[in-house]
């Protein structure tokens, strides 16, 4: 198979830095446009999404993201891979929702008194879709009218969350926004609304399953390839027997690659490495670091020598230098002014550490602040 196409790890991560868009910020680039190119921008932390966005784009503040999810609309934001909370492009909803459903559900880990059933699940997921069909409500007004529509059984308080219990129902809170009939809405005051995408995207509905499957497949590959459907079952925490036949049902629609001589995947034709080895400092937010290590690469590769150690043990911000993790970073705000502390695992050069300053000083411009810069122990944890 001497025709096979061949890549490094290295040219993998060029690869990645440069479609990510952390080589260099973009110029002419919309939100939605570096949402689309990421496979989706993980949003559990808003302020992390934006930041993770802003510093994928010139010039992009918190406030453009803001305009792009809530007044734009061109940017939902909803339960997407692995069901956790995602931004993705509005106009490919239907498409992702085709997509994460058909991905075989897993078991639940709760004991019998805790979990629903399938039915009772199906019953929850009908009365969301109905009474959020044309209002925006809180969690507790949403809680309130689940429970109405379904019975006393929805509310009881038997899932462990946090520093408290939540009501049965909310196990099945992910799958209405996979499904298509629940998505985020603005903030009311300081509490979080969700909305059915019907009010946003009129005539919405899921596209056809196989048609979307390979639509994430692509979007997939493109952001993380080469890659295996090992490691795309790992990012969308579906079974891999599934994955694995899923890319066999693309084989027309995909080409084999090998990376250091193991078997991999890109979307047929998709062969382009950056000619030249991309370098710098890069500064990623929560969660951004840890879709960057489950896209793809092996936890060996992206955390060499003392990163293993320090920066696996959390979900941290992390350094990037060159394409690999080299320390952790924390970040606090007084007013006007962000303080943002840097540990670095690695000698940095004088070069390294002016380049550093710079991507303080693009941190704190996206998030609309004046940077204060130190070099030191993160002594915070990992964010949950």
């Amino acid at each position: 198979m001497s025709d096979v196409p061949r890549f490094s790890w290295s040219d993998v991560c060029a690869r990645r830095l440069a479609r990510h868009g952390l080589a260099a910020p973009a110029e002419g680039v919309r939100p939605v446009d570096v949402v689309a190119a990421m496979a989706g921008t993980h949003a559990q932390v808003m302020s992390a999404a934006e930041l993770a966005i802003g510093l994928r784009t010139a010039g992009t503040t918190r406030l453009d993201v803001r305009k792009a999810l809530w007044s734009e609309r061109s940017v939902i934001k909803t339960f997407g891979p692995r069901g956790t909370v995602h931004l993705l492009p509005a106009e490919e909803l239907p498409l992702w929702t085709a997509a994460l459903s058909a991905v075989p559900v897993p078991a639940s880990t709760f004991s019998a008194d805790i979990r629903m059933t399938s039915e009772q699940a199906e019953e929850v997921i009908a009365a969301i879709a109905k009474v959020l069909d044309g209002a925006e409500l809180t969690i507790d007004e949403l809680s309130a009218a689940v429970i109405e529509a379904t019975g006393p059984w929805a509310g009881d308080l038997v899932m462990p969350a946090f520093q408290g219990m939540w009501p049965r129902w909310r196990q099945a809170m992910h799958l209405a926004g996979i499904r298509g009939v629940l998505c985020f809405g603005p903030n009311r005051g300081r509490k979080v609304t969700y909305t059915s995408p019907q009010r946003w995207l009129p005539g919405f509905r899921p596209a056809e399953t196989q048609a979307a499957l390979a639509h994430v497949v692509k979007r997939y590959l493109y952001a993380y390839g080469p890659s295996t459907p090992q490691r795309f079952a790992h990012w969308l925490n579906a079974p891999t027997r599934w994955a694995v036949d899923l890319f066999e049902s693309l084989r027309d629609e995909l080409q084999q690659v090998k990376v250091e001589g193991a078997s991999a995947w890109v979307s047929r034709g998709d062969l382009e490495v950056p000619s030249v080895p991309l370098e710098g400092i890069r500064l990623l937010p929560y969660f951004d670091g840890y879709a960057y290590r489950v896209g793809n690469q092996p936890p060996e590769f992206l955390y060499p020598g003392r990163a293993a150690e320090r920066a696996l043990k959390g979900n941290f911000q992390l350094l990037l230098v060159d394409g690999v993790v080299a320390g952790l970073w924390h970040q606090r705000r007084s007013g006007r002014r962000l303080h943002l502390t840097v540990e670095s695992l690695i000698d940095l050069s004088p070069a390294r550490l002016d380049e550093l300053g710079r991507q303080a000083e693009r941190v704190a411009a996206v998030l609309e602040a004046v940077p204060d810069l130190t070099l030191g122990p993160v002594t915070v944890g990992g964010h949950a």
